[in-house]
C-alpha cells in the first residue's frame, strides 16, 4: 500500500526585469495532488518456468487554486485506474535467463493540465512489452539485452511560455537496450548500457511525426574502483546523440559527449573526495528547446533553440565524517 500528497504554493511562471521585478504573472497558484495506491503480484513456477502477474491500483485527487482569477476558483478532478501486470521468466541455464514482461500504466501529467481538461486524458494509458535475456558466459561478466515496444494514449509536452503541459497525441517507441557489467578483479569494475530508439508519433503527417527532444541514441557507463585499501572513484561518461527539437526535425538538438571523474579515500571515521565534472572541458548543451523568441532589433520572432548551457571544466573536494 502507498500515500502521497504533494503541496505546491505559489507555483508560478511570471515575465520579469532582470530576473526579480515582476511585470506580468503567466501562471500562478497552488497545486495540492493526492495518490493512494495499492498493489499486488505473486509467482508460479513450473520448473525452470516461472509466471508473475500483478495488479496495482491507483486513486488520484488533482487540486489547483487559480490565483490569477478575480474570484475564488478551485478546481478539481479525481480518477481510479487498474494497472495489470504479467510477466514470464525462463531460467534456461544456470547462467541464462529469457523473460518477457508485459503491463499496462498511465501517464499522471501536469495538475493544472488535467484540471482544465475537465475529465479527459486524466491518466491516459501507456503500454509496454519487454522481450530480453541475462546471459553471464563467464564467471566476470553479466551481459543482457532486450527489445521494447512502449505505446502512450497521450504524449504531454512542456510549452515554456505559456508554463503549461499540452496534450499533442498518441505515441509510440520501440528499440534495443544493451548493457554489459564486467568485474577484473575484487575492487575493478567496468560497465556500459545504450539504448538505441526509434520515437514517433502515430497521428501526424509523414516527415512531422518527430517527437521532440527524443533521442535516438545514449550511451553510459565507466571504470569503476570500489574500496581498494580505503580508495574508490572512477571515470564516468554519458553521450546523447543529435535528436529532433521540434516535429518536422528542421531543428536539432545537439548532443554531447561528458566525462566526469571522482576519488575518495576514506581512513577512520574520515573520507576525503574529490571530483572533476566535464574532465575534458567539452562545449554542450543541457537543457534545450525550440522556441520562438524575438530580439529587441528584430521585426519577427524566430523559432529556435533556447538552452542551458552544461557545466564546464568543474573541481569540487569535500571532506566528510561519519559518526
Amino acid at each position: 500500500m502507498g500515500f502521497r500528497y504533494d503541496i505546491v504554493n505559489d507555483i508560478e511562471l511570471s515575465k520579469t526585469v532582470n530576473r526579480s521585478t515582476i511585470i506580468e504573472n503567466v501562471q500562478l497558484g497552488d497545486i495540492n495532488e493526492t495518490n493512494v495506491n495499492g498493489f499486488i503480484n505473486a509467482e508460479f513456477e513450473l520448473g525452470k518456468f516461472r509466471i508473475a502477474p500483478a495488479l496495482r491500483l491507483d486513486y488520484f485527487k488533482f487540486l489547483y487554486n487559480d490565483h490569477l482569477q478575480t474570484e475564488y476558483q478551485s478546481l478539481s478532478e479525481t480518477k481510479t485506474i487498474l494497472s495489470p501486470k504479467l510477466n514470464f521468466f525462463w531460467d534456461a541455464k544456470d547462467n541464462y535467463q529469457v523473460f518477457l514482461k508485459s503491463g499496462i500504466g498511465f501517464h499522471s501529467n501536469d495538475t493544472r493540465v488535467v484540471v482544465t481538461q475537465r475529465g479527459r486524458d486524466i491518466l491516459p494509458r501507456a503500454y509496454g512489452v519487454d522481450l530480453g535475456n541475462i546471459w553471464k558466459p563467464i564467471p566476470r561478466l553479466v551481459v543482457n539485452t532486450t527489445l521494447w515496444y512502449l505505446f502512450l494514449e497521450q504524449e504531454f509536452v512542456y510549452v515554456g511560455d505559456a508554463g503549461i503541459v499540452e496534450p499533442s497525441g498518441k505515441t509510440e517507441r520501440y528499440g534495443l537496450d544493451f548493457g554489459f557489467r564486467y568485474q577484473f578483479n575484487d575492487w575493478l569494475f567496468l560497465d556500459t548500457d545504450m539504448t538505441l530508439t526509434h520515437a514517433r508519433s502515430t497521428e501526424e503527417p509523414d516527415r512531422e511525426y518527430y517527437i521532440p527532444l527524443a533521442p535516438d541514441f545514449t550511451m553510459a557507463g565507466g571504470l569503476s574502483v570500489n574500496n581498494l585499501d580505503g580508495f574508490s572513484g572512477g571515470l564516468r561518461y554519458r553521450y546523447i546523440d543529435d535528436r529532433p527539437a521540434n516535429e518536422d526535425n528542421s531543428i536539432v538538438a545537439k548532443g554531447y559527449f561528458v566525462t566526469d571523474f571522482s576519488a575518495n579515500y576514506s581512513f577512520n571515521d574520515i573520507t576525503i573526495g574529490l571530483v572533476i565534472e566535464n574532465l575534458f572541458d567539452v562545449d554542450w548543451n543541457e537543457t534545450q528547446f525550440a522556441t520562438e523568441s524575438r530580439l529587441q532589433d528584430e521585426v519577427n520572432s524566430v523559432e529556435e533553440i533556447h538552452f542551458t548551457p552544461g557545466t564546464p571544466f568543474f573541481v569540487k573536494a569535500s571532506i566528510t565524517y561519519q559518526f
